[in-house]
């Protein structure tokens, strides 16, 4: 089984919490001895997701939008980014230059093309920017990949 992640970046810790213990359980559901998670290991719960599969012994496969992605993201992040990098078991990468929304949302396309259901960390509301969660799961369901939505109930991205 194969399995992507998309989800909102900057939640509070409060939140976080319960994403991660949502993000491990919904990993751990998954019984095939063959999980490969493939995730873009932005901060939040790309990263979560991912620590979670290396975790449970799940394989991780990493889709890099953009040659310049890694300094788009927060410079706090960029250790956790570089590790989750050296223990994936394959990178794939869309060609593209600038980290823009543009490369995120053709980063986002390769990884629902690459799995066989998404998870996604989605309050249910519009995305923010162009290529956000939002966009995200319109593209899997578009493209006929299942969507598993997880989101803690009553919790808010502006909490």
């Amino acid at each position: 089984m194969r399995v992507g992640i998309t989800g909102h970046r900057g939640l509070n810790k409060d939140v976080e919490r319960h994403v991660r213990a949502l993000l491990d359980e919904a990993l751990q559901s998954y019984a095939d001895d063959e999980l490969v998670v493939v995730s873009c290991i932005a901060d939040g719960p790309d990263t979560w997701a991912a620590e979670s599969a290396l975790g449970c012994s799940a394989r991780l496969e990493v889709v890099i939008p953009a040659e310049k992605y890694r300094e788009g993201l927060p410079e706090w992040h960029h250790e956790v980014y570089d590790e989750l990098l050296r223990r994936a078991w394959d990178v794939h990468r869309t060609g593209m230059t600038e980290s823009d929304e543009a490369a995120h949302m053709a980063g986002s396309e390769v990884l629902v093309g690459l799995v066989d259901e998404l998870v996604a960390v989605w309050d249910g509301k519009p995305a923010r920017g162009y290529g956000g969660t939002a966009d995200v799961v319109a593209y899997a369901r578009r493209t006929g990949t299942p969507v598993r939505i997880v989101w803690p109930a009553g919790a808010s991205r502006d909490q």
